[in-house]
């Protein structure tokens, strides 16, 4: 199976920076997107950026174009999400996704950020 470890959420201020790490170990030889998604309490989970592992493609939601960023590493089967120029419309919950094919859909457990006003 596939195991996903998030880190590097926290609390920051309104304007300043994070960044989200996702490491993916077990069963990976068959990657074919790493994204993230988040979910603020009383809300529904909501797609935040993709990476298409083979070709480095990306996506983002709107609400964050222009101030996320998504890259891999394709050694360490990590993702990563810098963040920029935060807002407290981004706190939430923040989890890591593998789409791994065959091997099916993975969820990481979370990571918490908390933009303050």
């Amino acid at each position: 199976q596939v195991q996903l470890v998030e880190s590097g959420g926290g609390l920051v201020q309104a304007g300043g920076s994070l960044r989200l790490s996702c490491a993916a170990s077990g069963r990976t030889f068959s990657t074919y997107t790493m994204g993230w998604f988040r979910q603020a309490p009383g809300k529904e989970r909501e797609f935040v950026a993709i990476i298409y592992w083979r070709n480095g493609s990306t996506g983002y939601a709107d609400s964050v174009k222009g101030r996320f960023t998504i890259s891999r590493d394709n050694v360490k089967n990590t993702v990563l999400l810098q963040m920029i120029n935060l807002k407290p419309e981004d706190t939430a919950v923040y989890y890591c996704n593998a789409n791994m094919g065959t091997l099916g859909m993975y969820w990481g457990q979370g990571t918490q950020v908390t933009v303050a006003s």
